[in-house]
């Protein structure tokens, strides 16, 4: 998740999604403003990776917001959604 957010060129997210035919975690970059994950795939976490989610207290170094981020990253409600997305997809 940390390669796929520091390598978005421009605007976007690094995306943790459930895809239930392969029953596994994809890691996605989305762009822009775009709904593009993968078809079919169920969104677990997304990490904005825009520089207006890092640039106040992180200036350019985007790298050390892609670290810190782990910090604060409610992980029971992923686990949650983990959860939920491997019951439906069964």
């Amino acid at each position: 998740m940390t390669e796929a957010a520091t390598t978005i060129q421009g605007a976007g997210w690094a995306l943790a999604s459930w895809e239930p035919l392969a029953a596994r975690v994809l890691v996605q970059q989305v762009h822009d403003h775009q709904g593009n994950h993968g078809q079919g795939t169920i969104p677990l976490l997304a990490i904005d990776a825009w520089e207006h989610a890092y640039y106040l207290q992180y200036e350019n170094r985007k790298a050390d917001f892609f670290a810190a981020i782990w910090d604060v990253v409610n992980w029971d409600d992923v686990a949650m959604r983990l959860a939920s997305a491997r019951r439906s997809s069964n």
